[in-house]
């Protein structure tokens, strides 16, 4: 009972004109973000953080509107997989399996409609999970000392790359490159500089807030420079015959044969997003992967089966408001999106972990409400509406990029009043660039960033606290059992990942070519 009043609570502080305007203006662009192939929610969320912090918005209206941003970009991811055969983001890639063959048939509009309710049904009720567990979570949580919060952190990181993960060592790499970026700036403990170089501007370290711009945002701008001379020889924009919706509503029989498809991977998607580095990605390819085997009896899945659209979408969507259990609970992302939230609440002087619920009901409350709100826009929006974020495909990337690099410039400077911070925004911008043709996963530098302060503080504590011994790392049953997770986690994916990558590359390509 304790949760639903603060719950109801949380309503309250979302119920206001300035939450609902900032959650629908959130979930308007977030599914316009996640429409334009490539952007995803979580590049979606790091271009719009300059606004929130130029807009001079507090914590809790600055959640309200990321996070619906968040929510919006995977509703939008689902259409240009339907319409163009092209994933807005990489969780949106088994959509495109029936999706786009429905499309094919004419049914285009009933595929955007179908999947719609199916992310609403994922989304949810995943936020309902997310009402229970974080508070258990909690209650376990306050039983962490800094050996436990280490291992906790090493957990984070050996897990981040998830079993869809290409190459563990880059993950490792990437991860290690952010610690040592945390490390920049003056010793708390010491106070001595750390690689400054004698540079005073970088006393206080790296803004986090400006290396996520300029990996995302920037590295978006730089990418899309250098394929201009081939976007340029080929087509900017998709052929206009291809975007043709037809019927909108489906028929009552068809949403009726995807209820228990979409019961079913909401709750396989919820526990993937739980469970650090699965993420959304994972989630949609097990719900589809799973309905597959247990309904698929005549071989229509791959062919325009709706029940093959609403699984991988209600997966997808429960994994992303499951990846926020983890994030607000114990201050660990659960996804690549989450670990950018969690940078902006850091920004805003916010520690997510169990303190939060105590320390600020009003924000994390606050939140889960507007979650609800936000799906509820996310689905008046999405059906009556899905005609004009069609047509949002037809603007030239050209067009959409200049805002992209405009936007993260203004917003920086309005942060910090420092140029400064802004030529680091541009080095972050050609790193990310680089890493992305190198194709070093970014998050784990992110991560790396995010978390290497408290990380190297709770070590120090812990071996302060045990006069040196290092062996209290591993002194009580709940740090083994995080070690022992966080070993197993990282060296899985390096066993099941190419399995499961071939899988996934072998059902897409045989189910096109059936299609075909």
């Amino acid at each position: 009972m304790d949760v639903l009043g603060s719950l109801a609570d949380g309503f309250a502080v979302a119920l206001t004109w300035e939450n609902l305007l900032l959650a629908l203006l959130g979930c308007l662009l977030g599914t316009i973000m996640g429409a334009l192939p490539g952007l995803g929610p979580s590049n979606g969320v790091a271009i719009l953080i300059p606004l929130a912090f130029t807009l001079g918005l507090g914590p809790t209206p600055s959640m309200i509107l990321l996070t619906s941003v968040y929510y919006g970009a995977m509703y939008g991811g689902r259409i240009s997989s339907i319409l163009l055969n092209i994933p807005g983001d990489e969780p949106a890639l088994m959509t495109t399996l029936d999706g786009y063959p429905m499309a094919q048939q004419g049914r285009a509009g009933e595929a955007l409609a179908l999947s719609g309710i199916a992310s609403f049904v994922g989304a949810f009720f995943a936020t309902w999970g997310l009402v229970f567990l974080a508070p258990l979570l909690v209650t376990v949580a306050l039983l962490f000392g800094p050996g436990e919060y280490f291992a906790l952190y090493v957990l984070a990181f050996a897990t981040l790359g998830g079993i869809a993960s290409r190459n563990q060592a880059k993950a490792a790499f990437a991860a290690a490159l952010g610690l040592g970026i945390a490390m920049i700036g003056v010793d708390g403990q010491t106070g001595v500089p750390r690689f400054t170089f004698g540079e005073v501007h970088l006393y206080d370290g790296i803004d986090f807030l400006v290396a996520i711009v300029g990996l995302f945002a920037l590295s978006e701008v730089f990418i899309f420079i250098e394929h201009a001379a081939q976007r340029r020889k080929n087509k900017d924009t998709p052929d206009e015959s291809k975007l043709s919706i037809g019927r909108i509503v489906p028929s009552w029989s068809v949403i009726k044969s995807c209820i228990p498809t979409m019961g079913r991977t909401t709750i396989l998607g919820f526990l993937a997003g739980v469970l650090p580095g699965a993420g959304a990605s994972l989630g949609s390819f097990i719900a589809y992967s799973v309905e597959k085997r247990l309904v698929d009896k005549e071989g229509t899945f791959g062919k325009g089966d709706p029940r093959g659209v609403a699984a991988p979408e209600a997966g997808n969507n429960a994994a992303a408001g499951g990846a926020l259990v983890p994030m607000l609970a114990l201050g660990v992302p659960g996804s690549g999106t989450t670990a950018v939230l969690l940078a902006v609440l850091l920004a805003l002087n916010i520690t997510p972990g169990p303190l939060l619920f105590t320390q600020n009901p009003d924000v994390v409350w606050g939140l889960i409400a507007a979650l609800f709100i936000g799906n509820l826009m996310l689905l008046a929006m999405n059906i009556p509406m899905v005609g004009l974020f069609v047509r949002l495909l037809l603007v030239p990337t050209r067009y959409l990029m200049p805002v992209v690099a405009m936007v993260s410039f203004v917003g920086i400077y309005g942060i910090s009043g420092s140029s400064f911070d802004l030529l680091v925004m541009i080095g972050f911008g050609v790193l990310g660039w680089v890493l992305r043709k190198l194709d070093v996963p970014l998050v784990p530098i992110i991560l790396g960033i995010l978390l290497g302060g408290a990380m190297e503080k709770n070590l120090r504590r812990e071996i302060t606290i045990s006069n040196g011994d290092w062996f209290s790392l591993f002194d009580s049953g709940l740090s083994l059992t995080l070690w022992a997770v966080a070993i197993i986690g990282f060296i899985l994916p390096i066993v099941l990942g190419p399995v499961i990558r071939g899988r996934m590359a072998q059902r897409r390509d045989a189910e096109s070519s059936a299609a075909d």
